[in-house]
């Protein structure tokens, strides 16, 4: 079923909706970065070299509402011609009198996915710090840890697992045909399997954010534009696959001015 066939206010209100989340995480990530000159104190030059300092648990806390707030401003653009197609089997489905769970819960499935791999991004971060291998801006400070991102990222580009979970990503009214499950759970468990094909077309990506910087704005944009684009352009896939080279290009020319 086509996202075209749902009714225009119909359409207006899920745009409306996931506008709405997206602006507001973007909004909560621009606070953050505008009052972050030294975020936590989680690091500090002493003696003339690093001295690390362990995380609280409000600091663990903090990353990961971070973590998890971006990620919703990130992906819930991306997933959101999954969304129309859902809305429109429903209603399709209440028009014959078997109503089925709203948007909201298909939605809040797939915002539930990205959160758990917010806490293992927070997990990850706090190893980084603790290995000294993170700024206290959050960007990488080792030329061999950077150029170590862009060669993984790029080769992940070029595998199997990475064309067959973006295949998922760009074929929304295949995916719901194929995982379709009925009732509230069922409409929640969509939302975390279309996540979890999400996660496995971007993980790789999203490590980039350590390259770039976890709070530089206009590399958490660039980022998510690459992944919206390589989602919904008819030659995303082809497009995907030449970014990939080029990340490993980036990565070799930082090794060889090591």
């Amino acid at each position: 079923m086509e996202p075209a066939r749902l009714p225009r206010r119909d359409r207006a209100a899920i745009y409306a909706a996931l506008a709405g989340l997206t602006v507001l995480s973007w909004a909560y990530l621009i606070h953050m970065a505008a009052g972050m000159e030294m975020p936590m104190d989680m690091s500090s030059m002493a003696h003339g070299g690093l001295q690390i300092k362990p995380w609280a648990a409000a600091d663990f806390v903090y990353m990961f509402l971070m973590w998890a707030v971006m990620m919703v401003g990130m992906m819930v653009p991306t997933a959101v011609p999954m969304t129309l197609i859902y809305a429109a089997v429903a209603r399709k489905a209440a028009g014959q009198g078997t109503p089925l769970a709203p948007s909201a819960v298909f939605i809040s499935g797939y915002i539930a996915m990205w959160t758990i791999f917010s806490l293992g991004a927070t997990l990850a971060q706090w190893g980084l710090d603790q290995a000294a291998l993170l700024s206290p801006m959050m960007v990488s400070n080792s030329p061999l840890f950077g150029a170590s991102l862009l060669i993984v990222a790029g080769l992940y580009q070029m595998t199997p697992a990475k064309n067959a979970c973006l295949r998922h990503c760009r074929s929304p009214a295949h995916f719901i045909s194929e995982h379709w499950r009925p009732g509230t759970g069922g409409a929640f468990r969509m939302g975390l399997e279309h996540g979890a094909f999400c996660l496995g077309c971007c993980w790789a990506l999203m490590g980039l954010l350590f390259f770039g910087g976890v709070m530089n704005l206009l590399w958490i944009a660039g980022i998510t534009l690459f992944i919206l684009l390589e989602k919904v352009i008819p030659f995303g896939g082809q497009g995907g696959r030449i970014a990939g080279g080029a990340m490993i290009i980036c990565g070799l020319v930082v090794l060889s001015q090591i």
